[in-house]
């Protein structure tokens, strides 16, 4: 048996992946990253690997399928599909992007009227990536559509930039989810045009958007709880705590008390300055009329 290995990254972040193999063909090799990409920005495969030890080793020879993790690695056994693995990806690499001090939001961004406007997913998802796409229809620049990475003084290091997400590997199929396009058809008629922002900048304005045909429009601003609950909602959609990865198996506990803690006072660093409203409209257009109110 022979160790393959291969080394992630996402900004500052590394995480190095193990295959053990009685070959030279790494499954890994074959992944394609769409999914990755759109879930967690800018994720590559270095050139080299770089770094001593593993953090994930997967040995798909042997016939049980298993996940654990133990002294830091993330061990797996049997065979996985694409989709799965890159949900492992993304909790993994998410824990190193925090130790470079980055964290990844679950949020769409634009930039629009020199302001940076964040649509937050917290406890709900109704509606960031309309927002989105409605602030870059009235000539706004596209930040983010699915992760917003900030940084430790609530900058915007960068933003997943896929504005759809074209297929889903296997394991992440979600039939509960409605086709982007057909939401789109229906708001929009037309996609809008998306033009990238990619320039750190200061987040100016929170949005927590809820769009649903049957609202009347309503805009509420939110207080330092209600600002810091939505935001920790947002920031551990990534670390797989209720991440069913495969059929009976799911992702392991690789959060620890004092992550929680750094990230709860990250969260109150960045929610104490900062206005957050919560939106409600029967569709993108009125919700972003009251956004223009605001800034």
């Amino acid at each position: 048996m022979v160790y393959l290995s291969r080394q992630f990254t996402s900004r500052q972040a590394q995480l190095r992946f193990d295959v053990e193999s009685s070959s030279d063909h790494n499954p890994l090799d074959m992944m394609d990253m769409t999914f990755l990409n759109y879930r967690l920005a800018n994720v590559q495969v270095a050139e080299q690997v770089t770094l001593a030890n593993p953090d994930i080793v997967w040995r798909p020879q042997l016939a049980v399928k298993d996940i654990r993790y133990t002294q830091g690695i993330l061990e797996l056994d049997g065979e996985w599909y694409a989709g799965e693995i890159q949900k492992i990806l993304v909790s993994m690499l998410a824990f190193r992007l925090e130790e470079c001090g980055l964290h990844p939001f679950h949020a769409s961004a634009v930039r629009y009227r020199e302001k940076t406007i964040m649509f937050m997913g917290g406890e709900s998802n109704h509606g960031k990536t309309m927002s989105q796409l409605e602030g870059c229809r009235r000539g706004g620049l596209n930040i983010s559509t699915e992760t917003l990475v900030i940084d430790e003084q609530g900058w915007v290091a960068m933003g997943s930039t896929n504005v759809y997400l074209a297929k889903r590997a296997k394991g992440t199929e979600r039939s509960d989810l409605a086709d982007q396009d057909e939401g789109v058809k229906k708001l929009f008629g037309k996609a809008p045009e998306v033009h990238h922002y990619l320039e750190p900048s200061n987040v100016d304005l929170v949005i927590l958007p809820s769009i649903d045909g049957n609202y009347a429009t309503s805009v509420k601003e939110l207080e330092q709880f209600e600002k810091e609950y939505q935001g920790f909602h947002s920031m551990m959609n990534y670390f797989g705590l209720n991440q069913l990865l495969s059929p009976g198996l799911v992702m392991p506990i690789i959060d620890t008390e004092e992550k929680r803690r750094k990230r709860a006072d990250f969260g109150h660093r960045f929610a104490e300055p900062r206005l957050y409203f919560m939106i409600r409209a029967a569709n993108p257009q009125l919700l972003f009329d009251e956004v223009e109110k605001l800034i």
